[in-house]
């Protein structure tokens, strides 16, 4: 298991982005040499955990709980296929592009080891939006997205420390529960009554996504 890409965007005004400023940072590139990554603080204030990394849209990416975005080669390969044309690793706007890790099947609250230094956290799923669409130019992106059902992870730095492309990725803590992050990612699209499952992964869950599912536990007792 290893990275195949360290990915960094810098804005960008395109057509396509809902925001008011018109930027985004979802067109990823691959980093030359090594990437300092930090927490960078709440939901709201904070942007990516990579240092040159852009987040434009802090009220939705970015953050401590969202801090780093993974996804497998080997799902970008599969799109690859269905779509008929290349993806360049970084093209769905992912920080991490890993070789060998089934990332959407990873656990909430699972720990992986890059490199020497940096540990991070599994906490959730990508929501799709608007802007990964226009990104993408593909018609009906985020239903065919969300069908899919393998949404890459949102990681939370637990470590900070340097990182860069071939490090290898090693796991070096898996909860004893069952709550993947397609199944996180599946309770908060597309299937709300698989909610309950997702309590017993506790406080490594994102905040959203944990309080969401006591929501539904209230309103669903008795």
């Amino acid at each position: 298991m290893k990275l195949l890409s360290v990915n960094v965007g810098r804005p960008r005004a395109v057509p396509y982005t809902d925001q008011p400023q018109g930027l985004t940072g979802i067109d990823k590139q691959p980093a030359d040499g090594p990437v300092q990554v930090t927490a960078p603080g709440p939901k709201g204030i904070g942007a990516s955990g990579l240092a040159g990394d852009a987040v434009c849209d802090t009220r939705h990416h970015g953050g401590d709980d969202q801090a780093v975005y993974a996804v497998a080669r080997e799902d970008l390969d599969e799109w690859e296929r269905e779509l008929g044309r290349p993806l360049a690793s970084g093209a769905f706007g992912e920080n991490l592009t890993t070789q060998g890790l089934d990332v959407s099947g990873a656990r909430i609250g699972e720990r992986w080891r890059i490199g020497s230094e940096v540990v991070l956290e599994v906490t959730c799923g990508r929501i799709p939006c608007l802007t990964f669409q226009g990104h993408l130019g593909e018609r009906r992106w985020v239903k065919r997205f969300t069908e899919r059902g393998a949404p890459g992870a949102y990681l939370r730095v637990i470590r900070p420390g340097e990182i860069r492309t071939g490090d290898p990725v090693e796991i070096v803590h898996r909860p004893d529960h069952e709550v993947t992050v397609a199944l996180q990612f599946r309770a908060v699209t597309t299937e709300r009554e698989l909610l309950p499952r997702l309590l017993p992964a506790g406080e490594a869950l994102h905040p959203e996504s944990l309080a969401q599912a006591r929501k539904w536990v209230a309103g669903h007792e008795g």
